[in-house]
């Protein structure tokens, strides 16, 4: 096994000692691993496995998100610039604001916030993150902005939604006590530092963690479709919501995969006729919006004995299919 990567980390203990740590990435017939060993002296029982694979992706990103989990807690690395990225503590204005919503956010008046968002997005016919994501509705219940001007200044609250929303926002803020006032430019001094570069790390560790997730369930879907699963196989193996796993699978199309065995599969019982009329349909007015294309192949009632995210699974595959012929015939007319 060759080691392809080596670097140290110490810990501050508080009492005048030091934990030290090593993490190396080993490689051997095309296989990665990762590995932490702790200090306890070096004991067997402290080496942690963070990642045995061959994939040079997934071995990066595992790397990436244990190295933030530890530099959170407090491990500092001999060589630092290991997460790509700029240092941790030069973090921007808006971050600052994040971290304080985060940490100094207000309960009661963060519900009330999801209560309203809740029943705003059903009124809308939208996902909730697209009225107020968790973080600005977070902000809102440590800041509790009692004016429009005010409201403007949480980020992620911009021109768009205060037109559409403040009066509502407003009238929740407003019966709760403003804990310091507007402009927010004392956020900084305010902040424990430790606490912000803490913070700034689990950023750090939850997005590296959410592409590593991603990658494994893709990995997960690649080798189902192998081994001829369906989609309700596919959904079990990898926990995602239908609507999700359908989104991974057409992302796998455009990254090149040949998924055409999965299609044929979902696709097999469907009559002939009802393929070539969503296909027409798809030609004829454009496929970037599927609920149109269901109105006009199925009508505007609910398809008897089908329900109605199983059709738009069943437009989804056809448009990988279609878009992919296409291609294919404009690069032979090329």
């Amino acid at each position: 096994m060759q080691i392809v990567f080596l670097n140290s980390f110490e810990k501050p203990l508080g009492d005048g000692r030091l934990d030290d740590a090593q993490l190396t990435i080993c490689e051997q017939q095309g296989m990665w691993s990762v590995v932490w060993n702790g200090s306890q002296h070096g004991s067997a029982e402290s080496a942690d496995l963070w990642y045995e694979g061959s994939s040079w992706e997934e071995m990066m990103n595992a790397f990436r998100h244990g190295v933030a989990v530890r530099m959170g807690e407090g491990f500092t690395p001999l060589i630092d610039g290991m997460l790509d990225e700029r240092p941790v503590g030069n973090g921007g204005f808006v971050s600052l604001l994040q971290c304080y919503g985060e940490l100094h956010g207000d309960t009661a008046l963060y519900e009330s916030l999801r209560d309203w968002r809740r029943v705003q997005a059903s009124s809308d016919k939208k996902s909730a993150f697209l009225v107020a994501t968790n973080r600005t509705l977070m902000m809102i219940s440590a800041f509790v902005p009692q004016t429009a001007e005010e409201l403007s200044q949480i980020p992620g609250w911009g021109p768009s939604k205060s037109a559409s929303y403040s009066a509502e926002v407003l009238a929740i803020t407003l019966g709760f006590l403003q804990p310091r006032a507007f402009p927010l430019d004392w956020v900084q001094e305010s902040l424990d530092p430790k606490a912000y570069i803490q913070w700034l790390y689990k950023q750090k560790e939850n997005k590296y963690k959410n592409r590593l997730d991603r990658q494994q369930s893709s990995r997960m879907i690649l080798e189902g479709i192998q081994s001829e699963k369906t989609l309700e196989q596919l959904q079990a193996d990898t926990g995602l919501a239908r609507r999700e796993l359908m989104e991974r699978i057409e992302q796998l199309d455009q990254e090149g995969y040949d998924l055409e065995p999965l299609i044929a599969r979902e696709l097999e019982g469907v009559p002939q006729e009802e393929l070539l009329r969503i296909r027409e349909v798809m030609r004829n007015d454009g496929d970037k919006y599927l609920k149109p294309i269901l109105q006009k192949v199925y009508g505007t009632e609910p398809v008897a004995g089908l329900k109605v995210e199983l059709i738009y699974d069943r437009l989804r595959l056809v448009r990988m299919r279609s878009r992919r012929e296409g291609t294919s015939d404009n690069q032979e007319a090329m």
